[in-house]
C-alpha cells in the first residue's frame, strides 16, 4: 500500500519537480516563492492530471482476475496457498 501511495505521490509531484528544473536551467533561483508565483495552481492541475492519469493506466493494464478468491487454508496439515481459482 505504501508503494503506491509513493507513487502518486511522485506523479503529482513531476511537474513542480520539471518546473524546478526549468527555472534552475532559466538561471532563476527555484527556491525563491516570487518565481512559482502565478504557475502554483497550474501545476497543482497539472499534478492532479498526471496523478489521474497514472490511476487510470494502472486500472486499465492491471491483471484482471476471473474467479472467486480462496484465501490460504490448511489441507492434510499443510498450508496450501490463497489465490484466484
Amino acid at each position: 500500500m505504501t508503494r503506491a501511495i509513493f507513487g502518486e505521490a511522485l506523479l503529482f509531484l513531476a511537474p513542480f519537480l520539471l518546473f524546478a528544473a526549468y527555472l534552475a536551467l532559466r538561471r532563476r533561483n527555484p527556491f525563491r516563492m516570487a518565481a512559482w508565483e502565478g504557475s502554483l495552481s497550474w501545476l497543482v492541475i497539472a499534478g492532479l492530471a498526471v496523478a489521474v492519469a497514472g490511476l487510470v493506466a494502472l486500472g486499465l493494464t492491471a491483471e484482471k482476475n476471473q474467479g472467486a478468491f480462496v484465501p490460504t487454508h490448511m489441507e492434510n496439515g499443510r498450508v496450501v496457498p490463497g489465490g484466484f481459482r
